[in-house]
């Protein structure tokens, strides 16, 4: 079993029910790292004469070691990479340390808190996987230096643009590295004069030219920017030019395949052929320790979700964003406030906190969880309609509920779910 202690235990459950009271919960970096998996943010030296530090998260299971390794690449978000927020893939983590894995997720450099420069050679898709690759190798030599690091039995994954840096880095001899694994590979950059497509292939056929670590790869049916097609021939000039690498097309995945791994319902598409890939090559795949779900608000009988007059607080803003939020995929959650606050967060990780969070930053009153996923948890008074109708009046959103001012919001598509890369 993966023994958390009763103080763990406590504090926990004591933060997700402080989560739906606290009306100055702040933004997502600031809650609490996830103690059940020894989650911690470590500083790697990379760069130039190691003068760049990656914020590294960390998960683990308890005791000394040492420990296979896992370490997975992010992708890039559109905009500012210093803006791009720390990526944990806690799902995918989540299932490793279970296994008894350490989990390594480094942000590059330029990426969220990292120091040092973002690096990329615009269109020069072979340049750009090199480049990213050199902070993978950086993470991977603090790793080998770590007592609590089986140094022997080391898997790198990575996921869009780390999938592509994750392939690049396969060009290497690299100590101790068993496997890659490549989920949904690749760099879009739709600038003008820039043939991308055209550049992945190039990309993907040098570095098969040069591979030396066996792969497994992962694309969706309905990936958003690498379709079936394009992954064929990513693959082909891969394997065509000596790249050892067995390529699963699976099924269209939600509303985008792209996200698949960032998604909790990820796991049910990549776990097995993952395993049955990392037997393949030695690394260990058994279920040694039980990580216990977090704690979450009980089920309630106030309404049945669908349900929308029966939801508190409401303006006919809020009204219409309910019925939105309804139309959601699971993992969803919907948070209220007296105040007439609401906020609804769908996919990526723990949406039932993030939804709370951005909710009592808008709320002058503490937000509460109304729903998560397809059931209510909301357990408090049910509002008639001539009070919610005199509530409402006074709190009435504006037109545009996104608008600067407006008392509810939504939370989009948690990371690491890139849009662009």
């Amino acid at each position: 079993m993966f023994k958390v202690s009763p103080a763990v235990r406590k504090i926990t459950a004591a933060l997700i029910a402080s989560l739906a009271m606290l009306p100055g919960i702040a933004i997502e970096g600031e809650l609490a790292l996830d103690y059940r998996m020894n989650e911690q943010i470590v500083q790697v030296p990379a760069g130039l004469e190691n003068r760049a530090m990656l914020e590294t998260t960390v998960f683990r299971p308890n005791g000394p070691g040492p420990f296979p390794l896992l370490v997975i690449n992010h992708g890039k978000d559109p905009g500012s990479p210093s803006a791009q927020p720390r990526d944990r893939f806690y799902h995918m983590a989540t299932a490793f340390v279970k296994r008894g894995y350490a989990v390594m997720v480094p942000m590059r450099q330029g990426f969220a808190n990292s120091t040092g420069r973002y690096r990329d050679r615009g269109c020069n898709m072979t340049a750009n996987g090199y480049l990213q690759a050199e902070d993978i190798r950086s993470t991977l030599e603090y790793a080998r230096a770590q007592s609590w690091i089986d140094k022997d039995h080391i898997v790198v994954a990575g996921q869009s643009y780390g999938g592509l840096a994750t392939m690049a880095l396969g060009t290497q001899q690299l100590p101790g590295v068993r496997g890659l694994i490549n989920f949904a590979g690749g760099l879009r950059d739709d600038s003008d004069r820039c043939a991308w497509r055209s550049a992945l292939v190039s990309a993907f056929a040098e570095y098969g030219a040069n591979s030396k670590v066996p792969s497994l790869w992962m694309y969706g049916e309905n990936d958003s920017l690498f379709g079936p097609d394009l992954a064929n021939r990513l693959h082909e000039a891969f394997a065509q030019a000596g790249g050892k690498a067995r390529l699963i097309e699976f099924p269209s995945f939600k509303r985008d395949a792209h996200g698949m791994l960032a998604s909790r319902d990820g796991e049910k598409i990549w776990l097995n052929d993952t395993m049955q890939f990392l037997k393949g090559v030695g690394m260990p795949t058994e279920v040694l320790y039980d990580v216990p779900a977090p704690p979450m608000p009980a089920r309630t009988e106030f309404a049945k979700v669908e349900d929308i007059e029966a939801v508190p607080f409401l303006s006919e803003n809020g009204r219409r964003a309910y019925a939105d939020y309804l139309t959601k995929m699971t993992p969803r959650a919907f948070a209220v406030s007296p105040s007439g606050a609401w906020t609804w967060a769908e996919e990526g990780e723990s949406p039932e906190a993030r939804a709370l969070a951005t909710c009592s930053a808008k709320s002058t009153e503490p937000c509460k969880l109304y729903s998560i996923d397809d059931y209510v948890v909301w357990n408090g008074e049910r509002v008639d309609a001539a009070e919610k109708a005199s509530m409402t009046a006074s709190i009435a959103a504006p037109a545009d509920a996104n608008a600067p001012g407006a008392v509810g919001s939504t939370v989009p598509v948690a990371k690491p779910v890139p849009a662009a890369n």
